[in-house]
């Protein structure tokens, strides 16, 4: 069997955006979980307060999205009628989880300070993603 990157967009559709969207939930949640205990242990004495500031808030908002990744994806998974905007909903948290967190961790141990500008997209990516939440949830009976 080979493998081409024309096979990736049907491999989202069997495999399932929802399932996708649980996978990755679960796995940025444990991903910042050892990011969190990394910078408590590794880089507590490296890194000055604001730095490790700057890491921690990363950290706590890939978990908060990483849950809304698992909440996207167990909404869907028993309410299909809704999956459009729950795709918006995972794709956006995933976005964000990307931009904003990503940047974040780089700049707090890299120190270039043009990496900020980058986490409000991703801030607003999260923004998108919170609205497509909001929309599934209305739309449900």
């Amino acid at each position: 069997m080979t493998c081409s990157l024309k096979m990736i967009p049907n491999l989202f559709y069997e495999f399932g955006m929802m399932r996708l969207f649980l996978i990755a939930g679960a796995l940025l949640a444990g991903l910042s979980v050892a990011l969190g205990a990394f910078a408590t242990h590794a880089l507590g004495g490296k890194l000055d307060p604001r730095s490790l500031a700057i890491f921690e808030t990363a950290a706590r908002y890939e978990m908060y999205h990483a849950l809304a990744l698992i909440a996207v994806g167990l909404l869907g998974k028993q309410h299909v009628e809704v999956e459009a905007a729950l795709t918006v909903a995972g794709i956006g948290f995933g976005i964000g989880i990307a931009l904003f967190c990503g940047s974040l961790y780089v700049l707090s141990v890299t120190g270039v300070k043009w990496l900020g500008a980058i986490a409000p997209l991703g801030g607003t990516a999260f923004l998108i993603g919170w609205v497509g939440l909001a929309i599934a949830c209305w739309q449900l009976d």
